[in-house]
């Protein structure tokens, strides 16, 4: 059985967002890195992708220089290193040909943010016939504001609106939504330990 771990989005671009200061996992590259050590050593495939915005002038435009994997991560020759400019990891990459031309049928997928390109990218794959399993303490997110929020309010405003999703209720929405229908919901534990 082949398998692959999809790194989504771990980039440098979400530490620049005042947000991230409330992030569910500020230490989300570290949980990242040991799922790469893990693939790496049994063999698997390990393909990362990073989110793209260009000519909008914000931290996931490629010119401003953020758009790079986070500090302790690195692709090592071979590891495909592709961009996105869509929510999910297969829309408009090449990621299904190369998954399809390795064989893959099992895929772990981890990184930013739990319930928006990492959920998307999971509910995709299911779709397309992947074995997923969602690695959910390697992933990050941060609060969310609900519908209608005015933008561009400070971060200290945003958490104290009852209205705003907290990042634990997000995550536990994404784990609710995802496991049994598209993924398996696992830890780094339970995926290190496997072996």
């Amino acid at each position: 059985m082949t398998r692959a771990l999809l790194v989504v989005d771990t980039q440098k671009s979400f530490l620049r967002r005042e947000t991230w200061r409330a992030s569910s996992n500020p230490d989300v590259a570290d949980d990242v890195a040991a799922l790469v050590a893990h693939a790496r050593g049994r063999g698997d495939h390990v393909v990362w992708v990073l989110h793209t915005e260009p000519g909008t002038g914000n931290a996931f435009d490629p010119a401003l220089g953020f758009v790079e994997l986070m500090d302790g991560l690195t692709a090592e020759e071979g590891e495909p290193v592709l961009r996105k400019t869509v929510h999910s990891a297969f829309g408009g990459t090449d990621l299904q040909r190369l998954l399809n031309g390795w064989g893959v049928s099992e895929l772990a997928v981890c990184g930013i943010r739990t319930e928006q390109c990492c959920e998307t990218t999971t509910r995709a794959a299911s779709d397309l016939g992947y074995d997923v399993t969602f690695v959910v303490d390697a992933t990050a997110t941060e609060p969310i504001q609900a519908p209608g929020s005015p933008a561009g309010r400070p971060l200290e405003e945003i958490l104290a609106d009852p209205r705003t999703l907290g990042t634990e209720e997000v995550v536990t929405r994404t784990v609710y939504a995802l496991s049994g229908r598209f993924a398996r919901i696992a830890t780094v534990a339970d995926v290190v330990d496997v072996d």
